[in-house]
């Protein structure tokens, strides 16, 4: 690996979606759009107080998901990869610059989000705002490690889609949105303690309510961390140069 072809990476990534400006209000906009959408929607109730974190936590996530995926995976239908790694750039080079580049618009994308669900959503955190940010970056970096572990083995956008199902919609299902993780069967609990999404979402939650102190929240922060990383790792050691 080499620092400059990692930042060369970055660097091209970023100067793409900067011109693509749809990508970037998708990026930057869409989550803390949804997120107020919720807001509004339970105006006047209780509801929204309770459910915020969890909306911090699952809006970024599977958009970076599907943006992350699908921009890497027409990399390599394109044959820009192929044509990249006949250069000195290794595969790790190449997932690295674009975890770092997704990793900095996620930065952007949580400040956004995290800034109108307080400020104009009204959202009350009762814990340290800087926790809740760190935490949803956090989680937005997991759905781009996914995204990068997706689009090794997707063929087509299409394929991308139907890895949802197996990447996202259990985390979202266990994740304790719907039900309390406590009050899910065993062995879905089990599996749902196993799920970095969930992590994600009981350490929002603990900040918004103030109820747990720092070592709970960077506890969880450290499981996701160590998701994201397996992500990288498993998707540079399986990524292909180009799809058939």
């Amino acid at each position: 690996m080499s620092a400059t072809r990692i930042l060369a990476t970055t660097a091209r990534v970023l100067n793409q979606v900067r011109h693509d400006h749809r990508t970037l209000g998708l990026l930057l906009l869409v989550p803390a759009l949804l997120v107020g959408l919720v807001a509004w929607i339970f105006t006047d109730t209780p509801v929204f107080a309770q459910i915020g974190p969890a909306m911090i936590a699952l809006f970024p996530f599977i958009v970076m998901f599907l943006v992350t995926s699908i921009a890497t995976l027409r990399e390599r239908r394109s044959g820009t990869l192929e044509r990249l790694l006949s250069l000195p750039l290794g595969k790790a080079d190449f997932i690295l610059g674009y975890a770092l580049a997704f990793g900095l618009l996620a930065i952007a994308q949580t400040a956004i989000a995290v800034g109108f669900a307080v400020w104009v959503c009204g959202l009350d955190v009762g814990g340290n705002l800087g926790l809740l940010f760190a935490v949803a970056i956090v989680d937005a970096l997991l759905g781009t490690s996914l995204g990068l572990l997706a689009s090794a083995f997707a063929r087509s956008e299409f394929q991308v889609v139907q890895f949802m199902p197996a990447f996202i919609f259990p985390q979202v299902l266990l994740g304790g949105i719907f039900l309390p993780r406590g009050q899910l069967p065993e062995v879905l609990e089990k599996i749902g303690d196993w799920l970095p999404l969930s992590h994600a979402i009981d350490a929002l939650n603990a900040v918004a309510r103030n109820d747990q102190d720092a070592g709970y929240i960077w506890l969880r922060i450290g499981f996701i961390a160590a998701w994201i990383l397996a992500a990288i790792v498993v998707g540079s050691m399986t990524l292909r140069r180009r799809t058939p």
